[in-house]
């Protein structure tokens, strides 16, 4: 970064132009890692506000503890019951569906309410206990209370509360000191009471234990007498009504001829029987006529009739068959024997149409057997059929009537399931009489409190330390990040954007014991002290590539050091061998001319540019370190465009030629006008800034009232640092690193 651009006219630019200097974010102001050094230097920096805001939370919560009234916490337990258990005859012990998970955060509620907190109050009489009733002792009115408030009334006249002001009062109490939690996911109830006393505590608690419990078993007793009476009233009109629905279908019945056994009317069970035989008497009709008609297809065919079924059945046939196979036997062998034309073959053949003719007079017979079969078989079914066909259309009259019976039917059917249900309802009523069972049973009961729950001394300290703690810390940021002075050489170039040449310790922080930083200079030419202004001037060197040699020391606000900084680098410089000459132009203060013996009495720096006076009469030499000191006298008001006029100009050609080295100690540029003009006449401005009090932002002030572009600012020197300090918590600063290497200027 270059600081500036443009000097004044006339000059030699080339000579004269600064180095420009790129300020590395090596340093990792940039780094997007969190830096646990630079928040540890932070903490330590702001050590002593951190730990005012602690002190004070621990000294309020021990205030507060203190204060507090201790109180005892008494806990109960209930569970909700998930099983139903056999008392009354008709009930079963198979586990019953586990509570709903809405259920528990209802019980919850049912404990905190109103109802049950006065069951509580009215079991243990709290309304007399004036723990529990504020109002036991009676309270002014309100009108009393206005009169006494405005000084109309010196005491208020004290009231009796009525029995339900007491009421709700005390509920009031109780209620306030109660909590109900659920453990867990489990169906376990925490019954908590905090009371002054833990005695009070443990009785509310188990008050309430007990009271939770009985809660449902009452009301379910209650219910069940309700329920048992209601019912034995309705059951003599149901009964009623179900006998009469009855009736009314049995008359309907002997009415319509619709009489039954076993459940059906005669006229299906007639019908049932009838198409049973129906079906009988058709396959055996079918039967029969088969049989027939297979006989006449044989015959027609040319069978001689000893094929047919039924001749095949037959023992005449088969008796008529064998003795023919024997006749024709016979007359096969005795036309073999004997020829055709011979008696015994003549008679056989007699024989045997004697025997075919009997064969086929028996097959007739057969046939006409079987058509006798297939009528009488035709007939019967005809006949059942007739019969059935009467009977179905008595099913229909009959069927239209049952229209009227179903109707009857029904109304009987619900009368007595109604009459039934109310009558198994009233008797399992009447069993469980007594038998009532709880929603929920006592788990544990509390026990008497030994401790106070409240105040918790350690749990108020630990998380007012907590508090404090991060309080603390979040004041220490906060008043870091709404600091506005400069510390390091970092907070320089990140807050200013400009270079800084150096850190100046206080005298006393790196030489004990010293009090005058000017003298320090020459006393102890090898310490820290001194080996800071020659950093300075090896940074003002670099700047400037080594042709230095009209320098103005100013600053944003008065009181920064520059005098003392100007004067000790004039002194350092000329025991290191160097004509120097230090120009006090800050004629309001005139802070060099008095610091520097020898000064008083002499024509100073207006005379001179008055022509009063000539150089030499105006020049102090410095008999400690050899430095020329050009003094002010006291200011005048008359001084018009003396010091930025061409008279000035003039001087500081002279002084340029006649010295290696010019200082000029400047007035501070925000209250002074003339100083801006003055930094245009120089090669270079050091803008010395006070460690940790000058703000950033009138420093960035200072900078923008100095000339656009024609101002040659060397940097910023950081003044007045305590080393010490800076070694503790000035992370990024060369001073951060001090303890490390102050041996060196032992």
């Amino acid at each position: 970064m270059t600081n500036f651009i443009e000097l004044p006219v006339g000059r030699d630019v080339a000579a004269q132009q600064l180095h420009p200097v790129r300020i590395d974010p090596a340093d990792g102001s940039q780094d997007d890692r969190l830096d646990l050094r630079m928040l540890t230097v932070t903490l330590r920096r702001r050590r002593m506000l951190f730990l005012a805001v602690l002190s004070t939370v621990l000294a309020f919560a021990a205030l507060v503890t203190a204060l507090q009234t201790p109180r005892y916490t008494a806990v109960a337990q209930v569970v909700l019951n998930a099983t139903e258990e056999r008392v009354a005859p008709g009930q079963n012990a198979e586990p019953a569906a586990p509570p709903r998970q809405d259920l528990a955060d209802t019980e919850v509620e049912v404990i905190q309410s109103r109802e049950l907190a006065q069951s509580v109050a009215a079991a243990l009489r709290l309304e007399q206990d004036a723990t529990f009733n504020p109002l036991l002792n009676g309270r002014p009115s309100r009108l009393n209370r206005i009169l006494h408030g405005i000084g109309l009334s010196s005491a208020p006249v004290r009231t009796v509360a009525s029995p339900d002001e007491n009421r709700r009062a005390v509920v009031g109490q109780l209620l306030s000191g109660l909590r109900v939690t659920r453990v867990g996911l489990t169906f376990s109830l925490s019954i908590q009471m905090t009371a002054t006393d833990p005695e009070d505590a443990q009785r509310i608690a188990n008050e309430y234990a007990r009271q939770y419990t009985t809660l449902y078993a009452g009301r379910k007793r209650a219910s069940n007498m309700d329920a048992a009476s209601f019912l034995a009233g309705r059951l003599e009109d149901l009964r009623k009504q179900a006998q009469a629905d009855t009736a009314r279908v049995q008359q309907y019945r002997i009415a319509n001829n619709l009489l039954s056994t076993s459940g059906a009317s005669l006229t299906e069970q007639e019908i049932s029987n009838f198409n049973q035989q129906v079906a009988a008497a058709r396959a055996q009709a079918a039967e029969d006529q088969a049989r027939l008609n297979t006989a006449r297809a044989q015959v027609r065919n040319g069978s001689k009739g000893d094929d047919v079924g039924e001749a095949l059945n037959s023992p005449v046939v088969s008796g008529l068959r064998a003795r023919r196979a024997e006749v024709g036997g016979r007359l096969a062998s005795l036309e073999a024997r004997h020829g055709p034309l011979y008696p015994d073959v003549q008679k056989a053949r007699g024989e045997l149409a004697d025997v075919d003719a009997a064969i086929a007079t028996e097959i007739q017979r057969v046939i006409s057997n079987l058509e006798a079969r297939a009528r009488v078989s035709n007939e019967r079914l005809a006949s059942i059929q007739g019969t059935l066909g009467a009977a179905r259309g008595q099913l229909a009259s009959n069927n239209r009537a049952m229209v009227g019976l179903d109707d009857y039917q029904r109304r009987a059917e619900a009368s007595q399931q109604l009459y039934d249900s109310y009558l198994a309802r009233y008797k399992e009523t009447r069993a469980q009489e007594g038998t009532e069972r709880p929603e929920a049973r006592i788990l544990s009961l509390a026990e008497l409190p030994s401790d106070p729950s409240t105040p918790r001394v350690a749990l108020n300290m630990a998380l007012a330390l907590v508090l404090g703690s991060g309080l603390g810390l979040a004041a220490a940021f906060i008043s870091e990040m709404v600091f506005s002075g400069l510390t390091t050489a970092l907070d320089v170039e990140s807050r200013l954007n400009i270079r800084c040449l150096a850190s100046i310790p206080t005298v006393k922080s790196v030489l004990p014991g010293v009090r005058s930083p000017i003298q320090a200079v020459i006393d102890h030419p090898t310490s820290g002290f001194a080996e800071a202004f020659r950093n300075l001037g090896a940074s003002i060197d670099y700047a400037l590539e080594g042709r230095r040699q009209l320098l103005l020391v100013t600053s944003a606000l008065p009181r920064e050091g520059k005098t003392t900084l100007s004067t000790c680098m004039a002194r350092l410089s000329a025991l290191n061998g160097r004509n120097v000459v230090l120009v006090d132009v800050d004629v309001r203060q005139r802070g060099a001319s008095r610091i520097v013996q020898g000064t008083g009495g002499r024509p100073g720096l207006v005379q001179l540019l008055r022509g009063e006076a000539t150089l030499d009469d105006v020049l102090v030499l410095d008999q400690s370190s050899g430095a020329s000191i050009l003094p002010v006298q006291a200011y005048a008001g008359d001084l018009g465009n003396l010091l930025v006029g061409a008279e000035m100009n003039a001087l500081l050609d002279r002084l340029r030629a006649r010295f290696d080295l010019v200082l000029l100690d400047g007035p501070p540029i925000l209250p002074i006008a003339d100083t801006r003009t003055l930094a245009t006449k120089v090669d270079a401005v050091v803008m010395v800034v006070r460690w940790r009090s000058t703000a950033d932002h009138a420093v960035r002030a200072a900078l923008r009232l100095l000339p656009h572009r024609r101002v040659p600012v060397a940097g910023v020197v950081l003044s007045q640092v305590d080393v010490r300090k800076q070694a503790k918590y000035g992370y990024g600063d060369g001073a951060y690193y001090y303890n490390q290497y102050k041996h060196y200027y032992a």
